[in-house]
């Protein structure tokens, strides 16, 4: 049975857009250059506009099957697959969701150690971090929107861009259209991990008001995501050299050393801290689906769940110690989120749209 939102917790449809970009904008910003060089080398600004592109498709066919009326995956597993697979299909995406905040809250934790305090314990950084979040998802919905909003101020840091390129070459980006299209796809396939973050609206998406008429927010923070991603590379490919760009571990942040300002030194510090505003919402955003995943097949109240969870996320964090083990977990957050973005939500959409067929034959 479809689960309706009251109106004093839902927002404006618009948010859609800082909630989904403030995803794609997460710590993996810094590093995703060089995962796509072996498949697409200077043509990896395709891969990124192919996946950017075609994920619009998929972000149709959420908006198609959730909405006429607002329902969330949780409602939809049920009706299609019945009240107990359903629910268990829905309880797998507890741990899609943690997974993906543990990635993210952890890589934060890694560049902070590497970047500016080398000495800092993790369990230091952990805890600080997870008081900051419990006090944003406590606050509910609305407040974890309400801190999505800070995605807005990093915009205009892209004009940065600029310094690299005033030292970048721009024949190292020739010959273009060099590679083929199954070496496109499998650097496309490398890039999904900068998109993920759309998935969470099939939780949060009855919180929307007017979510059909809105749907042009969703696709618009999409767009900006994929032309901000091919300019980074396109930038990172003009000032490294490939070989180079292949070894660099945060290729974005090497970028930002080169700035010189008269008041301001190390400028990659200021990246660091100020790519805390998106880290944060967008670990709250996972943590929240969590509790509400919970809640609605559960009937777990989330001021029980949310100290539950946020206690895991801590141990979990704690375990890894190594940038090969965060290596790993990057892999298998990538192949996770790829299979379930491209290849679950078409085929939910299809079995969706078979299920309502037999439904609109017998209401005629």
């Amino acid at each position: 049975m479809q689960h309706r939102v009251k109106d004093n917790y839902a927002i404006s449809g618009y948010f859609v857009f800082f909630l989904i970009g403030v995803c794609q904008a997460a710590a993996n910003v810094f590093n995703f250059q060089n995962h796509i060089l072996e498949y697409a080398g200077q043509d990896a600004w395709q891969s990124i506009l192919l996946m950017g592109l075609s994920l619009h498709l998929v972000l149709w066919m959420v908006y198609k099957m959730l909405g006429h009326p607002a329902q969330d995956i949780m409602d939809l597993h049920r009706t299609i697959f019945g009240k107990f697979l359903g629910n268990g299909f829905s309880l797998l995406l507890v741990g899609y969701f943690f997974i993906m905040a543990l990635f993210y809250f952890r890589a934060y934790i890694e560049i902070v150690q590497v970047w500016v305090f080398p000495n800092l314990r993790t369990w230091a950084m952990a805890g600080l971090l997870t008081v900051m979040i419990y006090y944003v998802v406590s606050g509910g919905f609305r407040v974890v929107a309400g801190y999505s909003f800070f995605y807005i101020a990093l915009t205009p840091m892209l004009l940065l861009l600029y310094f690299p390129i005033r030292q970048g070459d721009f024949h190292r980006l020739l010959p273009a259209f060099n590679h083929s299209l199954p070496d496109l796809l499998k650097g496309a396939r490398c890039t999904s991990l900068i998109f993920f973050g759309l998935e969470a609206l099939l939780v949060y998406f009855p919180f929307l008001k007017s979510p059909e008429k809105n749907a042009k927010w969703a696709h618009f923070a999409l767009l900006f995501a994929t032309f901000k991603y091919s300019a980074i590379i396109i930038v990172s490919l003009m000032y490294f050299s490939q070989g180079l760009l292949k070894h660099t571990l945060w290729p974005t942040l090497a970028m930002s050393k080169i700035i010189e300002l008269s008041f301001f030194a190390r400028f990659e510090y200021f990246y660091i801290f100020m790519w805390l505003l998106t880290i944060v919402p967008t670990v709250c955003i996972s943590i929240w689906c969590c509790t509400r995943i919970m809640k609605r097949v559960a009937a777990l109240n989330p001021r029980l769940s949310l100290p539950i969870i946020l206690a895991l996320l801590y141990v979990a964090a704690l375990m890894f110690s190594e940038q090969t083990e965060l290596a790993a977990l990057e892999r298998i957050v990538n192949t996770l989120g790829f299979y379930f973005v491209v290849g679950y939500i078409p085929l939910l959409f299809v079995i969706a749209c078979f299920a309502a067929r037999p439904a609109s034959k017998a209401a005629e």
